[in-house]
């Protein structure tokens, strides 16, 4: 099965100037837990809830900070025609729950773990990548 097969296209996104608190109630009014950032149609990255949380709330950014100081840019993307086992061992490897999902350097969807686990084709695909995304991280001491 491919990707284009599962993902979810529409997706919104926002800019890098849109502030914390902007993207946090974009967030709860869509109910997600991340949000591509786009600029002039390109993605500059994404931001999580727990970039909310960790880089911008406990880093004490005010919530009119603009987002892109506290974005995850650290692009890891998919394309429409990879494989759904391909997609999901990027994710298992680079232990994220969401992948943009890129074609012409556009964002054009987002794959989840929950679309990878409704993948009746492969059920190991979200076996392998829950158990890899799950594991606890080391605490630094």
């Amino acid at each position: 099965m491919k990707v284009n097969e599962i993902m979810t296209t529409e997706v919104e996104t926002c800019g890098p100037e849109t502030t914390i608190q902007e993207v946090a109630s974009k967030m709860m009014e869509l109910d997600v837990g991340s949000i591509p950032v786009t600029e002039d149609g390109n993605l500059r990255g994404i931001i999580t809830d727990r970039d909310l949380v960790i880089r911008g709330i406990a880093a004490q950014f005010s919530l009119d900070t603009p987002v892109n100081r506290i974005l995850s840019s650290d692009n890891v993307t998919g394309t429409p025609d990879m494989d759904v086992e391909e997609a999901a061992n990027i994710m298992a490897q680079q232990q994220i729950r969401r992948l943009p999902i890129i074609e012409d350097n556009r964002v054009v969807g987002i794959v989840s773990l929950g679309d990878v686990a409704v993948d009746e084709e492969d059920p190991e695909d979200s076996e392998v990548a829950l158990e890899e995304i799950s594991k606890p991280a080391e605490p630094d001491k």
